[in-house]
């Protein structure tokens, strides 16, 4: 069984590749990157995929089994038919299975939505392609809060707008291994799985990252538009938005979900101080 992964050198894309290797053998994975010359660190046969270059993919997928279609990072709109150029050369080249990493979210309600709404409308055509198909849903990663950890210590607190809104982070290396099994075991064709942790608050992540590495920050709840204005100024217009957009998005409640993470991986998702002790001690 040959299996394919997209954007392999990317951060979640190399957690998937690292995971096929050990349960699968290094021969049997190929990875698909923009720039091949910059993904010989994944340790597999590496092939050229453009999101933009439908030619490419119909090179990239020839004599492959199954595909992991890591979400683009284009505009939400682009996205779109970048994917589509991934399913229907999945579909020409004779690919059995099609996996997609999608994510929780909310479709209407804040600056996060248009990203949901992109990702939605791929989950419909990666299941109306005939070929077998499993989805994950991806929650918030907890690694962005952990790389920050020197700005909050210098601020002595980690502020947003998700005031007393509980979360079910995820981890790419806990990623890594669900979609591994998914794309491995045929028992999750045609099934659509939340893949995160425990809901936790933002109080309670600060009260964990203050055990895991010794320090004394405090959550500082803020309003959205005061939120808004600080990410905006620091991030720009377009990703400030989405970023406040997710912090709203924990203050209503859209990201307190189940979890089916037992379901796709065959275990439990790890505790969050687990997430963060791995983080840290990697």
């Amino acid at each position: 069984m040959k299996i394919a992964v997209t954007a392999a050198n990317g951060q979640l894309g190399s957690s998937v590749v690292n995971e096929l290797k050990k349960q699968i053998g290094k021969n049997n994975v190929i990875g698909i990157v923009r720039s091949p010359e910059k993904a010989t660190h994944l340790g597999v046969e590496v092939r050229k995929g453009d999101y933009n270059n439908p030619n490419d993919f119909n090179t990239a997928l020839s004599g492959i089994d199954r595909v992991l279609l890591i979400s683009g990072m284009d505009d939400p709109q682009k996205r779109i038919q970048q994917h589509r150029n991934v399913i229907e050369a999945a579909k020409k080249n004779g690919v059995k299975k099609i996996v997609y990493t999608s994510i929780v979210g909310d479709e209407e309600k804040n600056a996060f939505s248009p990203v949901v709404q992109s990702n939605r409308l791929t989950e419909e055509d990666v299941k109306n392609s005939g070929l077998d198909w499993s989805i994950g849903r991806n929650g918030i990663y907890i690694e962005p809060d952990l790389e920050y950890i020197d700005t909050y210590i210098k601020e002595g607190e980690i502020r947003n707008c998700a005031g007393d809104g509980k979360c079910a982070y995820t981890s790419r290396v806990e990623l890594g291994y669900a979609y591994t099994k998914m794309l491995i075991q045929d028992i999750h064709n045609n099934s659509t799985y939340n893949l995160v942790g425990d809901p936790i608050s933002q109080k309670e992540l600060v009260e964990l990252i203050n055990q895991v590495y010794n320090t004394q920050l405090l959550y500082n709840p803020i309003s959205v538009d005061d939120y808004a204005k600080e990410r905006k100024l620091e991030l720009g217009e377009f990703i400030g938005a989405v970023i406040t957009g997710i912090y709203k998005g924990i203050n209503d409640g859209v990201y307190n979900i189940h979890s089916d993470y037992e379901k796709a991986a065959g275990r439990p998702f790890k505790s969050t101080i687990e997430m963060i002790k791995s983080f840290k001690y990697k």
